[in-house]
């Protein structure tokens, strides 16, 4: 798996083919567009709302987006932010880790997350966390796999009356 960050073309936009892969692979997780509303119609993702979404990640001084290959095609995307907005929690948040599903089960989920972790690590982060809707089970025991732990509950903006699940894990 090669990993390298994602890096618009001059005009600010994406690639075509590089946009046509994206939306795959975010339409291609349809329970997970589900759980996180992200889009209108899950069932329906469009490019331009894959672009949207990636300039809006992009736009954020202390984001970064980078993009998983193997065999030459993309097959997975991680979103980080350097620093939450919230000024007393010192620790980097990965705001979104997604694998094809195609490749679900493959590994390349775990290689991805290490991937993030270790280049945290290695600008002396000591930690990282991530939120997961609280109905998203199959997202929290691929995290509690990987040695997350639950850190706190907080209300979840989207959805009224559901809590997202704070985990974290030491780096």
């Amino acid at each position: 798996m090669i990993v390298e960050p994602l890096e618009p073309g001059e005009d600010g936009a994406l690639p075509g083919p590089l946009l046509t892969e994206l939306t795959e692979l975010y339409a291609s997780n349809q329970e997970f567009q589900q759980l996180s509303g992200d889009f209108p119609d899950p069932d329906d993702i469009r490019p331009e709302q894959v672009a949207a979404s990636l300039a809006d990640e992009l736009a954020q001084p202390d984001s970064e987006v980078l993009l998983a290959r193997s065999a030459g095609r993309v097959i997975g995307i991680s979103v980080t932010r350097a620093h939450h907005s919230d000024p007393d929690d010192p620790d980097p948040w990965i705001g979104l880790l997604m694998v094809h599903a195609q490749d679900h089960r493959a590994g390349f989920g775990r290689e991805l997350a290490e991937i993030v972790e270790k280049r945290f690590r290695a600008l002396g982060r000591t930690g990282i966390r991530l939120a997961v809707r609280d109905t998203n089970q199959k997202a929290i025991a691929f995290w509690t796999a990987l040695g997350y732990r639950e850190a706190e509950r907080r209300p979840d903006p989207g959805a009224a009356g559901r809590e997202r699940v704070v985990m974290r894990k030491a780096l």
